[in-house]
């Protein structure tokens, strides 16, 4: 690939403004000597304004999410998008959610642009199991736990009865919920279902994969070892 396609479509900017960086001397090697546009270079060797060039398509993060930011690239607001350097919300293929947290909820989030790897996260034959933290308006009754896991809950709207989910209560108001599918605002309306309202929701694990300490708004790439973490489920 030619070097101002290849950065163009790292998010660097146009076709044309990555011309002028070339032109500018802003594109170098690893040993700061000036690149051309036609110049053959490994990845690896490339510097824009001194920096490593960002990774090649098979680019994925984690992003430890806030509330009040919304997974899109168009909405209003504060945007996921955000969070990261400006020119990932411009590579292409593009940078994309692995499906969705609403604007409240916070938590683990992971971004790809390898769409294969999208695909066998979020299907049903990965079997990854995700882990809520949640804290409730009114204190638990305690069915709720047998209620969740009889694989018999209809939600509202739904013609189709809810997997089995586990819950562990951790307090009066404060409980775990673990569900093996993904529904739109799931744990919302489970709790909706059983008569309680979620205050606040926090998704803290996908797979075998948890946040661990990445502090709240930070983000960092996934390798290989991360993956199969991810993918490393009983």
């Amino acid at each position: 690939m030619k070097l101002v396609k290849l950065l163009a479509n790292l998010g660097y900017g146009s076709r044309k403004q990555v011309q002028g960086m070339f032109r500018a001397g802003l594109i170098t090697d690893a040993e700061g000597e000036v690149l051309y546009a036609d110049d053959a270079v490994s990845h690896d060797a490339i510097r824009v304004e001194g920096e490593p060039l960002d990774p090649p398509q098979g680019l994925t993060l984690m992003l430890h999410k806030p509330r009040g930011y919304t997974c899109s690239t168009k909405d209003k607001g504060r945007l996921i998008y955000d969070l990261l350097p400006p020119r990932y919300r411009e590579r292409a293929p593009v940078l994309s959610s692995v499906g969705r947290l609403d604007r409240d909820t916070s938590g683990l989030l992971l971004m790809t642009d390898d769409g294969a790897l999208l695909h066998r996260i979020v299907s049903p034959k990965s079997r990854l199991d995700k882990a809520y933290e949640v804290t409730l308006a009114d204190d638990l009754r305690g069915d709720e736990t047998a209620r969740f896991a009889s694989g018999g809950l209809l939600l509202e709207s739904d013609d189709k009865p809810l997997l089995p989910a586990e819950l562990h209560v951790n307090g009066p108001r404060q409980a775990q919920l673990v569900l093996h599918e993904g529904r739109y605002h799931q744990a919302r309306r489970m709790f909706a279902a059983v008569g309680n309202h979620v205050e606040a929701l926090h998704r803290s694990r996908i797979g075998g994969l948890s946040l661990g300490e990445l502090p709240e708004g930070e983000w960092r790439m996934l390798d290989a070892a991360d993956l199969e973490t991810l993918f490393n489920v009983p």
